[in-house]
C-alpha cells in the first residue's frame, strides 16, 4: 500500500503563519536547515517552536512538497555542495515521527541521489528501530548522523516525553550502525533538575552506546520564559538569554565526573564533546567543520587524535580574502581575523554561518563576543568578564 503524505498547508494557511516559521530554509550554526514539515505533539516545555509561535499546532503539515523542499534546499544561495552541513526537520517537528518519517527518508533519498557527501544531522527523541536504521544504513554518499536527544529531565509538565525512549533508540541506533553515526545529545542540562550525580550517571552509562557524547544547556528566551510562567512552571534562571545557558557551576559538575574516569577505578565514559560539530566530525573520523580549534579551552576534552586532526586542517585564512567576502555578504567596520575566529560586524547569523563553514574558521559578531570559556554561552552563571586567557 502507497503511504499517506501528509497534508499540505493551504497559501492562507501559510500566510498566516510567523514568517520565519514560513520559511523552509534557515541557517543555523549547525547546517543548512530544512523544515518543510511543522507540528509537533511532543510538547517540551522549552521547545524552540515557542519562538515561532506555533506551539499549539500539534499535528505535523507540510508546507511545501518533497521535491520543492529539496530544491529549495540545494538551490539556496549558502548551499555549497559537499561542503554545507545540512540539518533536516529540527525545528519544528520531530523527524522520526510515524507521520513525517516517510517524508524524512524520501529528501535522504534524494540528496543522496544527487551524489552529494554534506553532513546531515538529524535530531530526535522519538523511536527508533531496526527497520529505520537499515534504511539510514542504505544511504551511499551522505555523511549521516543520528543525534538523540536525552535529558534525564523527569518533570513531566516539563517533558512530557519518556527519556527512556529517547535511550532505547540510542541503543538500537549504535548496535545497527553501519554507514551512519549517533550521538547522544545530553541536553538540555539545567541546575538542580537534570544534573544530579544520578542524572550524570545515567548519561555516562548512555554514552558507552554512542559514537560520540554532546551536552549543552538550554535556550531560555523571553517566548520560552512566557510559557513557563504561564504554565505554573518552575522557571529555571532569572533571566533569559540569546544564547544557551549552561552555568559554570554545572559544567563543572560533568567536568569533574568525566575527568574522574583517568583515576584508578574510575568508570568508562564515550567520548565528550561541547559542541555539536566537534562530536560530529569526531564520530565521522573528521576534523571539525566548524574550526572550533582556534578556541583552544574548548579542546581540553578533545581526544589527542582528535586534537590531531582539527590541527592538520585548521587555517587562519587570509585577511584580504575573508573581507572580499564579508564585504559582498554585507559586513561594515573593521574585519579582523584573529588566532581564535574572524570577527565582523553587520552581518547577522546566517552570513556568519556562510563564512564559518567556508572558511573551517569560526566566524563571530564583533557585538557579540565569545568570552573565554564560556564556549558560545550566555554569561547567565559565568564569573568571566572579558575574552582574554587569564594565565
Amino acid at each position: 500500500m502507497p503511504r499517506r503524505l501528509l497534508p499540505l498547508l493551504t497559501p492562507e494557511q501559510v500566510s498566516g503563519l510567523n514568517p520565519e516559521l514560513a520559511d523552509v530554509i534557515e541557517y543555523r550554526k549547525s547546517g543548512l536547515s530544512l523544515n518543510d514539515i511543522i507540528g509537533c505533539p511532543l510538547e517540551c516545555g522549552y521547545c524552540v517552536r515557542h519562538l515561532f509561535s506555533n506551539f499549539e499546532m500539534k499535528t505535523p503539515r507540510r508546507l511545501v512538497g518533497d521535491e520543492a523542499a529539496v530544491e529549495s534546499l540545494v538551490s539556496h544561495p549558502y548551499f555549497r555542495p559537499h561542503t554545507t552541513p545540512i540539518q533536516l526537520y529540527n525545528r519544528a517537528t520531530d523527524p522520526m515521527l510515524p507521520v513525517v518519517k516517510p517524508h524524512l527518508f524520501t529528501k535522504l533519498r534524494m540528496l543522496d541521489e544527487r551524489g552529494l557527501t554534506n553532513h546531515v544531522l538529524i535530531i530526535t527523541r522519538w523511536r527508533v528501530d531496526a527497520d529505520d536504521c537499515a534504511a539510514l544504513n542504505s544511504f551511499k554518499n551522505l555523511r549521516l548522523t543520528v543525534l538523540v536527544t536525552h535529558s534525564g529531565i523527569e518533570d513531566t509538565r516539563i517533558e512530557p516525553v519518556d527519556s527512556n525512549i529517547a535511550a532505547e533508540s540510542l541503543h538500537t541506533l549504535y548496535e545497527y550502525a553501519e554507514r551512519y553515526r549517533t550521538i547522544l545529545y545530553w541536553r538540555p542540562i539545567v541546575p538542580g533538575l537534570n544534573d544530579s550525580p544520578e542524572h550524570i550517571e545515567r548519561a555516562r552509562e548512555l554514552s558507552l552506546h554512542a559514537h560520540a557524547t554532546v551536552f549543552t544547556g538550554l535556550f531560555f528566551r523571553d517566548e520560552i520564559k512566557e510559557y513557563y510562567e504561564g504554565h505554573d512552571l518552575p522557571s529555571p534562571y532569572d533571566e533569559t538569554a540569546r544564547r544557551k545557558i549552561m552555568p559554570e557551576l554545572a559544567e563543572q559538575r560533568i567536568m569533574d565526573a568525566y575527568e574522574s574516569r583517568h583515576m584508578p577505578g574510575g568508570a568508562s565514559w564515550g567520548t565528550l564533546f561541547r559542541k555539536t560539530s566537534c562530536g560530529v566530525a569526531y564520530a565521522h573520523g573528521e576534523a571539525d567543520y566548524n574550526g572550533h580549534y582556534g578556541i583552544k579551552e574548548l579542546c581540553d576534552i578533545c581526544p589527542p587524535k582528535q586534537i590531531a586532526r582539527c590541527k592538520g586542517t585548521w587555517r587562519k585564512p587570509e585577511l584580504a580574502e575573508v573581507t572580499r567576502e564579508a564585504r559582498a555578504l554585507g559586513a561594515v567596520g573593521d574585519v579582523e581575523v584573529n588566532d581564535r575566529a574572524i570577527v565582523v560586524e553587520g552581518l547577522d547569523e546566517p552570513p556568519r554561518y556562510f563564512l564559518q563553514h567556508g572558511f573551517g574558521f569560526q566566524c563571530h559578531a564583533r557585538e557579540h563576543p565569545h568570552l573565554y570559556r564560556q564556549h558560545g554561552r550566555a554569561p547567565v552563571g559565568w564569573e568571566a568578564e572579558n575574552g582574554t586567557d587569564p594565565t
